[in-house]
């Protein structure tokens, strides 16, 4: 599960850094997918350090009566921009000082390496199948590992358009296994109604609009 809506007044790339928590529109996107998933055979909670990913796996957990499991290989990717503007409209690629960190798309030269990140979800994913074995689990994360994992599972390239990323705030993707092979992959957003239009999967922000804050 991707987190929901955060508070970020000033409109920057938060990244890694702390104290960036969901709005009260997240905590309601937190709260449909948590109705969504009652009735589920959910027995393992998972999420990343970063409060976002956290606050928005309470109300799951809390519904079946678990506690959260933080784990560092669902943290959101590394990213030399964290705390700083750096968005559609915003002039970050006319400025000299950031050409040095946006000369390899294909690794990216920005920030951690996809391969990386491939590694460390693929980690999680296992471990918590392991946690949930004949159940299910779930595991809350950020937008671009979700979206690297499931291009490494579904065998396309992990170099992309930010923009073509099918993983909306508070969306599910699933992934299904038998055994200790996955054999599907899914997807569905709860709480769509609640997303701004902009924020949606495959929308075309307006210039100033829809910047990647950090997910």
């Amino acid at each position: 599960m991707r987190h929901g809506e955060v508070e970020n007044p000033d409109g920057v790339l938060y990244g890694r850094l702390p104290g960036y928590h969901l709005s009260e529109l997240g905590r309601r996107m937190a709260d449909r997918v948590a109705e969504h998933l009652a009735s589920r055979d959910i027995v393992h909670v998972g999420a990343s350090p970063l409060e976002r990913a956290q606050e928005t796996a309470e109300p799951i957990a809390k519904a079946h009566g678990l506690d959260i499991a933080a784990d560092r290989r669902l943290i959101e990717a590394e990213n030399v921009f964290q705390g700083k503007t750096f968005g559609i409209g915003d002039g970050a690629l006319r400025r000299p000082a950031n050409w040095k960190h946006v000369v390899n798309p294909f690794k990216p030269s920005w920030g951690e390496p996809y391969i990386d990140q491939v590694v460390r979800m693929t980690g999680a994913l296992e471990a918590a199948k392991d946690a949930a074995r004949g159940h299910e689990a779930v595991l809350v994360s950020h937008q671009l590992p979700i979206w690297i994992v499931r291009s490494y599972v579904e065998k396309r390239r992990l170099w992309h358009d930010p923009r073509r990323r099918q993983c909306t705030l508070a969306s599910l993707t699933t992934f299904t296994y038998r055994g200790d092979k996955i054999v599907s992959v899914g997807y569905s957003e709860p709480a769509l109604d609640l997303v701004p239009a902009h924020l949606r999967a495959g929308a075309k922000p307006a210039k100033g609009a829809g910047k990647a804050y950090g997910a």
